[in-house]
């Protein structure tokens, strides 16, 4: 009998009790009312660059979940440079969050980034037990996302200042949902002490 393949062809070099999802930043923002929440978009986007730097620093990885928008025939690369496009209402958006060679990605076929693609099994090579949610929408992607992750037990953390949503009044009600059914901590990214959370 050959011998078993531990790895199963799906060998992540990081271990980390924490993981840090980002949630369609990579986006062309190319859907109703995206020019109106353009300013708030940028705004998330400072706070969760100065996030995943400090996430970096502490050797937490980064994984980007993102929408294929539509396009099946692609990869990870083509939909950034896609969403960095001049024609692309995204670009500067994409540009402050332009994901890192050592960074990992997922792309999704549905809202929630667990439905039908590899996070599940990628989070279990990472030995993750707690996940940092940031990204676009609040109240879908994120909260789909959320939701999922609180039914296989992860702890969760959805920075306030982290997400954004079609309306500000969507983004807060969202928050407040997912703090009350989903147990989410929202402490706003600036007060997360991520070395305190590595230590749960």
């Amino acid at each position: 009998m050959p011998e078993k393949n531990k790895n199963l062809h799906g060998f992540a070099p990081d271990k980390s009790s924490v993981a840090l999802l980002l949630i369609d930043v990579i986006n062309d923002l190319e859907f109703p009312e995206a020019a109106e929440m353009l300013e708030e978009a940028l705004e998330m986007a400072r706070h969760i660059a100065a996030l995943k730097q400090r996430a970096e620093d502490l050797k937490i990885p980064i994984i980007y979940v993102n929408d294929n928008f539509d396009r099946w025939q692609s990869d990870f690369h083509a939909v950034v440079d896609h969403c960095t496009a001049d024609s692309s209402l995204g670009k500067s958006m994409v540009q402050l969050l332009a994901p890192q060679e050592k960074d990992y990605f997922v792309l999704k076929p549905k809202h929630s980034g667990f439905f039908s693609t590899s996070l599940d099994i990628l989070l279990q090579y990472l030995q993750a037990k707690t996940l940092i949610l940031t990204g676009i929408a609040g109240n879908i992607c994120v909260l789909f996302t959320a939701n999922d992750a609180y039914m296989r037990d992860f702890q969760i953390f959805v920075p306030s200042d982290c997400i954004c949503s079609n309306t500000p009044e969507e983004n807060n009600f969202a928050l407040k949902q997912m703090a009350k059914i989903l147990k989410v901590d929202i402490t706003p990214s600036d007060e997360l002490d991520l070395t305190r959370i590595l230590k749960k």
